[in-house]
This record gives C-alpha cells, sequence and structure tokens, in this order.
C-alpha cells in the first residue's frame, strides 16, 4: 500500500496530551548539547529530530576545537532548521577571566551563532558584568540565554537570588533563564548527590518566578526528565538533553512512552 500525502496519524496518536506547540514554540522548549558529534551524525540528527529540538548547545568550551569549516556547517544546518544554536556558557566565562570578552563576540559573529549563554557557573560574576554581557548579545542581534547556579558538586539554589536573577535576566533582554545541572545532573541545582530531585526547591521556583516558561530545566537523565514532565506539565522547557535522547524526551512529553502513559490519558478526561 503506498502511503499518500492525505494519509496521516490521528493528531491524538501523533499528541495525546493535545497540548504540543508547533515550531516556534513559545513553551515546551528542547535544548540538545552538542558534545562533539560529527557533521554527518549532525545532520543526521537534524533530519531526524529537528522538528523536536528548538535549541543546540555546542557544549562547554568546545567550540574553538572544532575544525572552522565543520563548526560552520553545522552552525548552517542549525539555522536551516530554524534552530538556534549557540556556544556553551562556560566558553564566555573563558573569555570574561581572559580578558577576551570583545573577541569572543566578534568570532561569534563571523561564524553566525544565533544565540550565546551568558552563566557563571565556573566563575565569580557581578551583576553589572552580567547585565553588560546580556546587552552586548542582545544589541549584537543574539537570542541570549542566561543560567543561574554553580557547577561544583553540592551546590543548591537559593530561592531568593534565583528569583532577583530572573527578573533581573528579562529586564535586560535574555529569553530564558536555566537552572543549572550540569551534563551529569548528579549533586548541583535541583538534584541531590544520587541525582534525584529536590521537589521543595522545585516548588518554590515554580511558585515564586513570574512565568514558569521562563524557566529551563536541564535535565540529562531520564528519571530527571519523566519526573519534571510529570510534576510540571509537558510544556516546561528542558535542556541538556543528549542528542540520542530527543525522541525519547518528545515521546515522553506526548504521553507515547509508558513512564508518562498519564499524560496523554488525563486529556482524554
Amino acid at each position: 500500500m503506498e502511503v499518500t500525502s492525505q494519509l496521516d496519524w490521528h493528531p491524538l496518536l501523533q499528541d495525546p496530551t493535545g497540548r504540543r506547540m508547533s515550531k516556534p514554540r513559545t513553551r515546551g522548549k528542547t535544548m540538545v548539547i552538542d558534545k562533539g558529534l560529527g557533521l554527518r551524525a549532525f545532520e543526521d540528527l537534524l533530519q531526524t529530530s529537528g522538528e523536536h529540538i528548538d535549541m543546540i548547545k555546542i557544549g562547554f568550551g568546545s567550540s574553538p576545537l572544532y575544525p572552522k569549516q565543520l563548526l560552520l556547517n553545522k552552525i548552517r544546518l542549525a539555522k536551516a532548521h530554524n534552530l538556534c544554536i549557540f556556544p556553551g556558557g562556560t566558553f564566555l566565562e573563558v573569555a570574561v577571566s581572559q580578558d577576551a570578552v570583545n573577541s569572543f563576540f566578534d568570532m561569534v559573529a563571523a561564524l553566525g551563532f544565533s544565540g550565546i549563554e551568558v552563566s557563571d557557573g565556573t566563575i565569580d560574576m557581578d551583576r553589572k558584568l552580567r547585565n553588560e554581557l546580556i546587552k552586548l548579545g542582545v544589541g549584537s542581534g543574539l537570542s541570549v540565554y542566561t543560567e543561574y547556579g554553580k557547577k561544583s558538586f553540592g551546590s543548591g539554589i537559593d530561592i531568593d537570588e534565583l528569583i532577583d536573577t530572573v527578573h533581573l535576566d528579562m529586564e535586560y533582554g535574555a529569553s530564558l533563564i536555566t537552572i543549572e545541572g550540569r551534563e551529569s545532573g548528579v549533586g548541583v541545582g535541583i538534584y541531590d548527590e544520587k541525582g534525584q530531585c529536590k521537589d521543595d526547591d522545585i516548588r518554590k521556583v515554580v511558585k515564586n518566578v513570574p512565568n514558569p516558561h521562563l524557566v529551563m530545566w536541564e535535565a540529562p537523565n531520564k528519571a530527571q526528565q519523566v519526573h519534571l514532565l510529570k510534576t510540571l506539565g509537558p510544556d516546561i522547557n528542558l535542556g541538556n538533553i543528549a542528542p540520542e535522547d530527543i525522541m525519547s524526551v518528545e515521546s515522553f512529553r506526548r504521553g507515547l512512552r509508558s513512564d508518562t502513559f498519564c499524560l496523554g490519558q488525563s486529556h482524554q478526561k
């Protein structure tokens, strides 16, 4: 039987929750962390899962380690799929510590990156400098994603400080504020030393931020993704998702996996 263009999956088979937004999305965004994909793997990822990805982060400070033409090709492919692609926030922290911020922004523009991440997970950064970096990114026509939290094991969340950070970062033009979770998801931010979610902290964040869709939760592990989606709903923003997990995460969001099957059933009631 030939499948024609008139034949398609029933909408509630595509998305049993009935809530998944099409792109460009204002909520339910998914950010992929690229820790060294080759160009063919990168292209395969976009062909297979591009519709389920909103942002791609070139992890850590790895951007200058790529052959320049390969990095240019990655950026070109991402933008052709209407994805925001940006270097990891640690790289901007390196630029700050090496007094090379202007050179960083010159290269970001020359390569064609469409965003930056402003973070202070490793270095100390005062509020004035954070504001300046956000404004510099916005003024350069880039999407600016900021990050709250330290990367050191055992670091947690100061709710009052986080709320202040969300308000000020948005005031200066940030698109989203990410809560640090690293690529490990263990012993940092909203995760304890076993990688389990600290529900009290999560509830405090959601209760106190002006809009929960301003927050992106770094959730590299399956159990964390499932727990956050079941606790906060399928429309939350998730970051630091491994490329090989995109279809899994999208299935979780739509109630197309056993772990989150209940999300689709609640829509039917």
